[in-house]
């Protein structure tokens, strides 16, 4: 295998920080070898540095291709269970009994849909008779938003984090594989978001969860995304995001909350 020369690696390294925001460290080389040398392959080329020197020439779609492959795609059902744990028993309630509309939640690093799923269970299990929430999914990448729409998952996926008892009542059979049911699949909607560019005009939002997203940008892009959220969330509205990032130093205008052993972030209300 062709080591990428230093050259190379700085030019990937700044096309995915102007794309996505995404800050990839000095060392960060071997990443970027492993997760661009598949889409050098699909382009019929014989290294990563190859794949590089077409990227040189401006080929449409191919640079979306690369940046998309330099994300992070990790997620399970319920994971990390402490938010979960505070929407189901605290937040949702709450929210629904003061507010007489639909709730809206918005997962908005959905990858292949396990969290927007997870909310979509939640509210089905803690506010049966509650009007259908406004449940949005968002991801960079096309891929795997078109493996969420689907909502197939293999038995390691569904092992991860999904009690036995929702499986059985959510999920059908499907060969090796498990099919999410139709009532659960049409609460939420996917589309493509860009976290680092202009965001499209969306809903008013009571939760947001940008759990482990931050962690890859820097100051002024944290601050960016932090400063958008606060336009999209109701005032009084809550923020998760992963358990090593904070709002703190970032943006004042949210309030560090501890709910039923979960971290959270409620924005201000406007006046306050």
């Amino acid at each position: 295998m062709t080591a990428l020369s230093g050259a190379d690696f700085e030019f990937v390294r700044r096309m995915v920080r102007e794309d996505s925001a995404i800050s990839l460290d000095d060392g960060k080389d071997y990443l970027v070898q492993a997760r661009l040398a598949p889409v050098a392959a699909r382009e019929g080329l014989a290294s990563v540095s190859d794949l590089v020197g077409r990227l040189r020439t401006g080929r449409p779609g191919l640079r979306d291709d690369v940046v998309e492959a330099m994300t992070t795609n990790e997620t399970s059902f319920f994971r990390d269970v402490a938010p979960f744990d505070a929407l189901r028993d605290h937040i949702l309630p709450t929210l629904a009994a003061t507010e007489r509309r639909p709730l809206a939640l918005w997962s908005a690093a959905a990858a292949t849909g396990q969290e927007a799923y997870s909310l979509a269970m939640l509210v089905r299990e803690r506010l049966p008779t509650a009007v259908d929430p406004t449940i949005l999914a968002t991801d960079l990448s096309r891929d795997v938003l078109e493996r969420a729409r689907a909502g197939r998952y293999n038995q390691l996926e569904v092992n991860r984090g999904l009690p036995a008892r929702m499986l059985v009542k959510y999920f059908e059979r499907d060969g090796t594989a498990w099919q999410l049911k139709e009532a659960i699949r049409r609460l939420v909607t996917f589309r493509q978001l860009n976290l680092a560019r202009p965001w499209p005009l969306l809903p008013a939002m009571d939760v947001v969860l940008l759990r482990n997203v931050l962690i890859y940008f820097d100051v002024p892009a944290k601050r960016t995304v932090l400063a958008q959220v606060a336009r999209v969330l109701r005032p009084g509205g809550y923020l998760f995001l992963g358990s090593a990032e904070t709002t703190f130093g970032l943006d004042t205008r949210y309030e560090r909350l501890e709910v039923a052993g979960a971290v959270c972030y409620r924005l201000a209300e406007r006046g306050a």
